[in-house]
């Protein structure tokens, strides 16, 4: 059986226009202070970072950089670890 790559897609500063067309505003907002933790996804995530620096590691995948800024979509069924370094604040949606 072939695995399925998980990957994280990143859209750096997206125009307002596209974060408008994705009705980001009315989302949800989570926060957190600087702390590592596991995280598993079972829905897809689509978060626009407002604040943060965050490394997340895929498991057995390479470590991403993502923050402030950010538009980022986590697949459904990818494990990781988050690694806050900087506060974070972040719209979030669940597919």
């Amino acid at each position: 059986m072939e695995l399925k790559k998980l990957d994280i897609k990143i859209e750096r500063q997206p125009s307002p226009e596209r974060l408008d067309e994705l009705g980001i505003s009315s989302w949800p907002i989570w926060t957190k202070e600087v702390s590592e933790f596991p995280w598993t996804y079972d829905m897809a995530e689509t978060c626009y970072f407002l604040e943060g620096d965050v490394v997340v590691t895929p498991e057995g995948g390479q470590p991403v950089e993502m923050g402030k800024g950010d538009l980022v979509t986590f697949p459904a069924g990818m494990s990781c670890t988050w690694q806050i370094r900087r506060y974070v604040k972040k719209h979030y949606n669940f597919s």
